[in-house]
């Protein structure tokens, strides 16, 4: 028997072992199995789209190797990797750096899932999250450990990557997309940011980008709202500018290629370039315009003739060459509007928003609106260097918005608007709030740390400090506390009348009702009439008769 109670112990190990292992929380490997996931599945995604292209065209121009060395190109050039075609009729190669923010998205969401779910590790309720740099560095070595050998393949084919773009940004969008989603995962706690923050802006400034409930604050909300109109402001001018050039926009499809599979095929290029597209009309729209090659701008005041561009949809929406007239000069509106936002946001944060400061005075008010417009322009400048790039040499090296003439021009456009808008609004809101019967919030008293109480309301002693208070041992013994709910009663009954007849007290006032003697003293008799007048009565307890008076 002991044999056997020995064998079914030892059967039962291994049940625990891998319960163990299953409700254990997950290590550096779970992170390389999720960021390589990640890669496979967004090389898997455009790989997919282009063997479709390539199997619907009608005049391929190589075999499926070439489809899957565009991929593979294609999938680095979402990271921000400059790309180099080696094909080019001249025999130099020409290099090709706008990438289509659209395809941008692809990559970066799935990094931010892998890293989320790896952060998570399938924890339910009170479970332990995995540690936040074990997550984040797995996801990213994973990643990189896929990229690694897409970058190798893609080097073979007609686009090949540059390597000093592919070693520069692949890591960073890897790092980046991989740490937002562990912060993500730990419920965006605003520790990290306060970190950064602390290193770059003053302490003054730090509340208006990130708010002490760990939100974003006033002029990052401001400035977010600025960026969001002038990019939506830019699609729709671009919107309006196709369809008013909608004859040309129709013709350049015939141009550039024949049959339904080339016209999706540019349909679908057309679409990845959308958002490019409304970052260049917001440029054009805040002044600065774009680049369609060296020394070929095109701005609001006027344009120049570009020879060199190919027959392409979207560039068909570029105004006509020669000076700018009244109707390009009405795109002055979308700035203006994204002033009046960013500053109606900063205004109702000065009334509303003001935290330990309490309402704003006018000098901080206009002091938060420029620096949301600053950080605005910070937005845009980035957006526009992303938007941008080369699409070949000399002539085509430098095409699209210069970022940092667009970064300067929003903050002068919006610093400007947003302040007077800002002064505005919080003049605005305080006097509606005067006309509700509400006081100045500037003439408001601060309360004092110890605020005296009216005489008529000192009835009882306020209780001393604990300085002054005398220690229960040293001094008399601290009377029992009596509840505040139950008042303290002459007649109250206690309950104690056993225990005090047994150490010979008297008892309670219920005996004198009786017709009783509390103290236990025998009565006197009565006094006859020849004797003289009795004493007065006996105190209480003395049982001896007095001499007569």
């Amino acid at each position: 028997m002991a044999g056997v109670i020995q064998t079914t112990v030892r059967r039962s190990m291994p049940a625990s072992l891998l319960l163990r292992v299953r409700h254990r929380s997950p290590g550096l490997a779970n992170g390389l199995a999720g960021g390589a996931l990640a890669a496979g599945l967004g090389l898997a995604a455009f790989t997919v789209l282009v063997m479709l292209l390539w199997v619907s065209s009608p005049y391929p121009d190589s075999g499926p190797g070439g489809a899957l060395h565009v991929a593979a190109a294609l999938w680095l050039l979402a990271h921000g990797a400059e790309l180099v075609r080696v094909d080019t009729l001249s025999g130099a190669p020409a290099p090709m750096g706008v990438p289509p923010l659209l395809l941008a998205v692809v990559p970066v969401w799935l990094l931010h899932r892998a890293a989320r779910d790896t952060a998570e590790g399938g924890a339910r309720d009170n479970a332990p999250l995995m540690p936040g740099r074990t997550a984040w560095a797995g996801v990213v070595l994973g990643y990189l450990a896929v990229a690694a050998p897409a970058a190798l393949y893609a080097a073979g084919g007609a686009l090949r990557p540059s390597w000093a773009w592919t070693v520069l940004c692949v890591p960073l969008v890897a790092l980046v997309a991989a740490g937002t989603g562990v912060w993500t995962a730990y419920g965006r706690p605003s520790g990290p940011l306060e970190q950064v923050l602390g290193a770059v802006l003053p302490r003054g400034a730090r509340h208006l980008v990130l708010g002490p409930d760990g939100r974003p604050g006033v002029a990052a909300r401001a400035a977010a709202a600025g960026a969001t109109v002038l990019v939506a402001g830019g699609a729709v001018l671009l919107t309006v500018s196709l369809g008013w050039h909608l004859g040309e926009t129709r013709r350049t499809f015939g141009r550039l290629t024949e049959g339904w599979s080339g016209w999706l095929a540019v349909l679908l290029l057309c679409v990845t370039l959308l958002p490019n597209a409304a970052v260049w009309a917001a440029a054009y729209a805040l002044g600065p315009g774009f680049l369609l090659g060296t020394g070929v701008a095109v701005t609001p005041l006027g344009a120049r003739a570009a020879p060199l561009l190919p027959p392409f949809p979207l560039l068909a929406a570029v105004p006509d060459p020669g000076a700018g007239t009244g109707l390009h000069g009405t795109v002055v509106a979308l700035p203006l509007t994204a002033g009046v936002v960013v500053g109606w946001f900063v205004g109702r944060g000065a009334v509303t928003g003001g935290g330990r400061f309490g309402v704003w005075t006018t000098g901080r008010t206009a002091g938060a609106a420029a620096f949301a417009a600053g950080l605005c322009g910070v937005l845009m400048a980035l957006l526009a260097g992303l938007a941008g790039g080369p699409l070949g040499t000399a002539a085509l090296a430098r095409f699209g918005p210069v970022w940092w003439q667009v970064g300067l021009a929003t903050a002068v456009w919006l610093g400007l608007t947003a302040a007077a808008t800002a002064l505005t609004v919080r003049a605005w809101r305080l006097r509606r709030s005067y006309r509700r019967g509400e006081r100045r919030a500037d003439r408001v008293v601060a309360p004092r740390r110890r605020p005296a109480l009216p005489r008529a309301a000192r009835k009882e002693r306020l209780p001393r400090g604990t300085w002054f208070k005398r220690k229960p041992g040293r001094s008399a013994p601290v009377p029992a506390p009596v509840a505040a709910d139950e008042p303290y009663l002459l007649l109250d009954d206690d309950g104690d009348d056993g225990d005090d007849r047994a150490h010979g007290a008297p008892g309670d006032l219920r005996d004198l009702r009786d017709g009783t003697d509390p103290f236990d003293v025998r009565p006197r008799p009565e006094p006859l009439d020849d004797l003289p007048t009795p004493s007065p009565p006996a105190a209480p307890g003395d049982t001896e008769p007095r001499p007569p008076a």
